[in-house]
């Protein structure tokens, strides 16, 4: 799995927390929500033999404190932390390889707009860009209702009915979630013009078992503006995290694309 190193690096308003482990071309991912660089621990450790892995906290969660009072989080805001994090661990020219899930998706769709020369390829998993669909107005009341009641389970219809399942995390940010994340994150729609510019190096993605549900309908709708169907992981919205080695299995063959490696990666 490579050797684990862990750092902090100073930017606006607060001080990231990020994890390196592997060797190879870099490969940044990127998680949302209310999750911490734990929850990547088994998919990086299953990309380590062929990717130098980065992974962080984003700015509010767990280890990545704030400078001051919590304030409503920006996707925008994020994908410059993720920027000045790949302008501290990688080499001035070096494009990366990213994922990102949920909101980290979105983050992951940001960056890449905003600084094209530094994402080689980005797989976007289920970014839940609710705006995008036609029934936004209603799923959107969901979202509002859920950070009134400070309940994450009237969020539930978004997964099928089904609760989110426990992840692996450093800490519980589950009230700065619903106070300060979820209703920007999920208002957030991507610009269509500025997405079919980088069309060439995204990948919009989605779980095999989470492909009926609404957090996986943004993507689609992405994948259709970019020409193709959402390739699908295996699992569902947390595929990541529950099936990591069968995930970066897939992620490699997705990869191998845009800068082919041989099969003995993730294997």
């Amino acid at each position: 799995m490579g050797t684990l190193t862990s750092g902090t690096l100073p930017v606006p308003g607060a001080r990231l927390y990020y994890e390196v482990r592997g060797a190879g071309p870099h490969l940044l991912l990127i998680t949302g929500g209310n999750s911490d660089a734990a929850v990547f621990e088994g998919l990086a450790a299953a990309l380590a033999s062929c990717f130098r892995v980065i992974s962080h906290d984003p700015r509010g969660n767990s280890r990545s404190t704030l400078d001051g009072p919590p304030v409503d989080q920006r996707v925008e805001v994020h994908a410059d932390d993720a920027y000045r994090l790949l302008a501290h661990l990688v080499p001035a020219g070096e494009p990366v390889h990213v994922v990102g899930s949920c909101a980290g998706a979105l983050v992951g769709l940001e960056l890449t707009v905003r600084h094209p020369e530094r994402v080689r390829a980005l797989v976007a998993h289920e970014p839940p860009a609710l705006g995008l669909l036609p029934d936004a107005e209603e799923l959107l009341a969901l979202v509002d209702d859920a950070v009134r009641t400070a309940e994450l389970r009237r969020l539930d219809p978004l997964f099928g009915g089904r609760s989110a399942p426990v992840l692996p995390e450093e800490r519980d940010n589950t009230a700065f979630f619903l106070a300060h994340v979820l209703r920007p994150t999920t208002r957030f729609v991507p610009d269509p013009a500025a997405l079919a510019a980088v069309a060439d190096r995204v990948t919009m993605a989605g779980g095999q078992d989470s492909r009926t549900y609404v957090i996986h309908r943004p993507a689609a709708v992405l994948a259709q503006r970019f020409g193709h169907r959402p390739v699908l992981f295996p699992g569902g919205h947390v595929g990541y995290a529950k099936h990591p080695g069968a995930f970066a299995r897939q992620l490699v063959e997705v990869f191998e694309v845009f800068a082919p490696r041989g099969r003995a990666c993730a294997s």
